[in-house]
């Protein structure tokens, strides 16, 4: 297969949200539906309970949150997913804002009850900066949700980014029944299955077919025929072009802890979502087809093996083809090195991996020179400014915001720096 369709197959994005917001039980039930894993574990789980694949650190199942950004990656309908679940709680952001240098898109997900968080803003303005195309899932429909319409005007009036709901929920909180999908005219609704664990079955049909029809309440169905009306008398088209300027966000509705409109959100996801895009450096524009490799690293991850203490550096793939025991130019020894151990990611698990290309993300062992921002590639021309700076804390700032405050302008350009203090 040439590099061009290797490329075009290839999805890479983070999942971001406020704590609590259910990323991490959406991560888990996107490689439910994707086929990746079998079992959906639970985020709290109970003793002799799954936990889930991306939180495998120690204090991770304990608490219930992620604190170490995981890189998974699946293949799904055809495509090569490299999903990157990033922790959500404000003590870790600094890991966060590393990751989405290394993503083409981000699925922001927001809890129906509380609406617009401070971390998930704080995490919008970050890709809106760097251009990033967003997809919102409102999460949590299950439970008692603000109106629809006030979350589509929450997020327009907040964020300030435009709405288009790909589908709309039937019911509210334990009446929530499932979603109307307005682009193919159908309603999903949808069964409750213990934990979660497994896919939830679904109806599927017209808004007035008989059998979906008689699961909805008179005052539920009336309800969605009314704002169904609403939305189309506003008349507003799906633009691809929009969303991929991220100017505006498809929204999905569902419950990811019971799988309502997960699938819809993977299928709707990988429809409308970009390839591996070049990347910009120095003026110069490095298409992912340019036949020499070049990736940036993001992340270093030390202890990933309880039987090993070794040092794992993630390294996002952005042109060429990385081959097993090439030899690349590395960016901050300015030597030649040789990446004979590399590694394809799945949480914690790792196989070896002899090949990858633009958009994947790929782990390598045994380099203790290589930092954060390093560039690897095989040509020395090649260089990458992509990684944010951080202000270190000191006991002088350690009790001042403003001091500890981290800038994120990575343009140089008239555009607003976005600022966030680490923890």
């Amino acid at each position: 297969m040439s590099i061009t369709k290797e490329i075009s197959k290839r999805r890479t994005f983070a999942i971001i949200s406020h704590p609590d917001a259910g990323k991490t039980t959406l991560t888990e039930k996107l490689l439910l539906y994707g086929g990746a894993v079998q079992l959906a574990g639970s985020v709290t789980a109970r003793k002799n309970q799954r936990a889930t694949t991306s939180d495998w650190m120690e204090l991770e199942k304990k608490r219930g949150i992620s604190i170490s950004s995981t890189v998974l990656q699946f293949d799904y309908d055809g495509y090569r997913l490299n999903l990157l679940d990033t922790p959500g709680h404000k003590d870790f952001s600094e890991d966060t804002y590393r990751v989405l240098t290394a993503v083409d898109a981000v699925v922001m997900v927001i809890d129906s009850a509380k609406g617009i968080e401070p971390q998930t803003r704080k995490l919008f303005e970050v890709c809106r900066q760097r251009g990033v195309p967003i997809f919102t899932f409102m999460n949590k429909c299950d439970r008692p949700m603000k109106e629809p319409l006030a979350l589509l005007d929450e997020l327009e009036r907040v964020l300030g980014i435009g709405a288009f709901p790909v589908n709309w929920p039937i019911g509210n909180g334990p009446d929530f029944q499932g979603v109307y999908d307005r682009q193919t005219k159908t309603m999903h609704t949808f069964e409750r299955v213990v934990g979660g664990k497994y896919r939830a079955p679904v109806s599927v049909g017209g808004l007035h077919d008989p059998a979906v029809r008689g699961k909805l309440s008179e005052a539920d169905f009336n309800k969605t025929v009314e704002e169904l009306e609403m939305l189309e008398h506003a008349g507003e088209a799906f633009d691809v072009d929009s969303v991929l300027a991220g100017k505006t966000t498809p929204v999905f509705f569902g419950s990811g802890v019971n799988n309502f409109g997960v699938q819809l959100l993977l299928d709707g996801f990988l429809k409308h979502a970009p390839a591996p895009k070049s990347r910009v450096m120095g003026g110069i524009e490095i298409a992912p087809e340019n036949p020499e490799f070049s990736g940036f690293i993001f992340k270093i991850q030390a202890n990933m093996d309880p039987k090993h203490r070794d040092r794992i550096a993630f390294v996002r793939v952005c042109s060429g083809k990385f081959e097993r025991d090439m030899t690349v130019h590395h960016s901050r020894s300015e030597k030649k090195v040789r990446l004979s151990s590399s590694h394809k990611l799945f949480g914690n698990e790792r196989e070896t991996v002899d090949e990858a290309f633009p958009g994947d993300v790929i782990g390598l062992v045994g380099h203790d020179s290589f930092g954060i921002g390093d560039t690897l590639t095989t040509d020395p021309k090649i260089l990458y400014k992509e990684i944010p700076r951080f202000t270190i804390r000191t006991p002088e700032n350690t009790n001042n915001s403003a001091k500890a405050s981290t800038s994120f302008c990575r343009r140089a350009s008239s555009r607003r720096c976005i600022s966030a203090t680490p923890r």
